[in-house]
């Protein structure tokens, strides 16, 4: 009896598809994917290739669903079809492609995937950050940081390459660029469970650059000590109010001497221009305050209601953007 009801109900879904023009029938396939439906998902895919066999965005997509199957064959024959033709073989298929064989540890061919996108793709932050993720499963980390750093001087946008590169620096004890790199990710990616976590990972690399001027790293570039000399130490316990009064006199003191004409730098800018339109103390209370002290964050939310909801309209509504040539972590 289940047997034939399941018949019939797959009767109907069939008449279904086959009513759905081909544009819904890719809409209703990519929402049961996300929705992470991925049997009823495989089943529109399916029929949408049989009506479209050379819809390229569609057998991209496919292939992305089948690895999320697991089904790591057929992924990388989908892939490959697509990687043969040149002209429609984006980033996303070679990421695809590479995420397959990381699954199944075929790491050679992972590896020789990677340097053929690069030929293609030689900026691409996506393929750099793959190419770590994939020295880290080869226990390469000394690669891995390479590739996370190549991948942020190539494509300063590209989020990832900067949270795994804090997430090293941190374990490393390189205390700087923890701070850089962990702040300019959650100006990328600002609401995100990594962006919290991210937060206590800036806020712990303070306290200890504050007391210590980075004594865990002994091999300071230009940059690096021009920022540092510019902030100075402190031996003061930390709360969002007085980490705000530091980078306030840091923003100050950097474009008052002119510093930013031999280092421009993007993260900075910024900093001044919240400066300037008195909203530093709100983000300053954004980045550290609850991971400081919850309670007072709250208080300081309570009693600054009109400076709180000013700054997250600001930061949900803009897009920060970083700009090629600032790199300099050399």
């Amino acid at each position: 009896m289940k047997k034939t009801i399941t018949i019939i109900l797959s009767f109907f879904v069939g008449i279904l598809l086959n009513a759905q023009p081909s544009s819904d029938l890719y809409k209703t396939a990519k929402s049961l994917m996300n929705d992470g439906d991925y049997d009823n998902a495989n089943l529109v895919f399916n029929k949408l290739l049989e009506k479209e066999p050379n819809n390229t965005a569609a057998q991209k997509d496919f292939a992305y669903l089948l690895f999320l199957k697991r089904d790591f064959a057929k992924s990388i024959e989908i892939s490959k079809k697509l990687l043969n033709d040149t002209a429609t073989a984006d980033e996303q298929t070679y990421q695809i492609l590479g995420m397959d064989y990381k699954s199944i540890a075929l790491y050679k061919e992972c590896g020789k995937l990677y340097q053929n996108a690069l030929i293609k793709f030689p900026n691409s932050g996506i393929i750099y950050s793959e190419w770590a993720e994939l020295n880290l499963l080869e226990k390469k980390n000394n690669e891995a940081i390479k590739n996370y750093e190549k991948g942020i001087e190539v494509d300063p946008n590209y989020s990832n390459n900067y949270y795994n590169a804090a997430l090293y620096y941190k374990q490393n004890n390189q205390l700087f660029w923890t701070i850089i790199y962990g702040e300019i990710f959650i100006n990328l990616e600002s609401y995100t469970t990594r962006t919290a976590e991210m937060k206590e990972i800036i806020l712990d690399a303070y306290k200890k650059i504050l007391y210590l001027g980075d004594a865990g790293n002994s091999s300071k570039n230009d940059f690096e000590k021009t920022v540092l000399q510019t902030l100075g130490n402190s031996s003061e316990s930390l709360t969002a109010t007085y980490l705000t009064a530091i980078r306030t006199k840091f923003i100050l003191s950097w474009f008052y001497e002119n510093k930013n004409e031999k280092f421009p730098f993007r993260l900075f800018d910024q900093q001044r221009f919240l400066v300037r339109e008195g909203m530093f103390d709100a983000y300053n209370q954004w980045l550290f305050g609850l991971a400081i002290n919850p309670a007072q964050y709250k208080i300081w939310a309570d009693t600054h209601t009109a400076e709180a909801n000013t700054f997250k309209q600001f930061q949900e509504g803009r897009v920060f953007k970083l700009v090629t040539g600032q790199y300099y972590k050399r």
